[in-house]
């Protein structure tokens, strides 16, 4: 009976101690693709990032005056590649993408939703190219602005530099326009705002279709119903709240899956009109991860 009662203690301690370990990479399901998010950890973010939000508001959506603000990377398997979307810090990254047997060397392409930093941040290893064989799309207008750019763009140029090869430029169309396709059931949509030349992307396999917006939202507990409310970083704050409106109203519209950089993990799930304003978003389980 000791023996059975030490054990059932032991089982519970190992128990408490895998509970505190938060998890850092899910795989769903979409039509013949797999989406895995890779998270690169994060934490709280401060009201005062904020723009346009009124005092009501904050009292109501934030009242400690935080929000959750953490980073993912997205990485879609197809039949013939393996697609990232952004790379986050590179803080966590690698070591996720080795915990599904996914090499570097391996990532085929890698889409840019935009050039901050956390984005773009496992591009390198030692001042050289993380994934020696991979594409870089990226649009147009974010690869004219960052380049133009003196001391604010040194980051964004040294991440392409070993790239430049194998670079892609292209042109995304807004929601509801003719979508260009980037790779066989990828397309881009634009998304400026944040960054002028900011990039959603939506995937499509079978009746499945999701769409990795990037950084339209940075704090869901207040955007989601208040999507008015804007970012400090966002370089026209206008635009980014008129995209944010346009896209919500595109992704519920149509039914859209979606997923952003910063939604907390698993970062993933569905939008739909909020009771009250605005919008509100549902996560999807854990438990429908593979």
């Amino acid at each position: 009976m000791k023996n059975l009662v030490l054990s059932c203690m032991m089982a519970v301690f190992m128990n408490m101690a895998n509970a505190q370990e938060p998890e850092t990479v899910i795989t769903y399901a979409a039509g013949d693709f797999l989406i895995s998010i890779l998270s690169e950890g994060g934490n709280r973010g401060n009201a005062n990032l904020l723009k346009g939000a009124t005092e009501e508001q904050l009292k109501k959506y934030l009242p400690d005056g935080t929000f959750p603000l953490e980073t993912q990377v997205f990485l879609v398997r197809t039949k013939d590649k393996n697609i990232l979307i952004d790379t986050g810090y590179g803080k966590n990254l690698f070591k996720n993408l080795k915990s599904l047997g996914v090499d570097e060397s391996q990532i085929n392409v890698i889409l840019l939703t935009h050039l901050h930093g956390d984005h773009i941040g496992g591009m390198l290893r030692d001042g050289k190219a993380a994934f020696p064989n991979a594409e870089v799309y990226l649009s147009q207008a974010e690869h004219d602005y960052w380049t133009s750019l003196t001391e604010r763009g040194e980051n964004a140029r040294k991440a392409l530099a070993p790239y430049r090869d194998r670079l892609r430029i292209f042109t995304p169309a807004a929601p509801g326009e003719t979508l260009p396709e980037l790779l066989p059931g990828i397309q881009a949509i634009a998304a400026y705002g944040h960054t002028p030349g900011h990039t959603a992307f939506l995937i499509r396999s079978d009746d499945s279709k999701w769409l990795v917006w990037g950084d339209v939202t940075h704090s869901m507990p207040i955007q989601m119903p208040c999507p008015d409310v804007a970012l400090s970083f966002d370089v026209n704050p206008e635009q980014a709240i008129n995209t944010r409106k346009s896209i919500l109203e595109y992704v519920v519209k149509h039914q859209i899956t979606v997923g952003g950089m910063h939604i907390p993990f698993p970062a993933v799930g569905k939008v739909a009109k909020g009771k009250e304003e605005g919008y509100a978003f549902s996560p999807i389980c854990l438990c429908e991860g593979i």
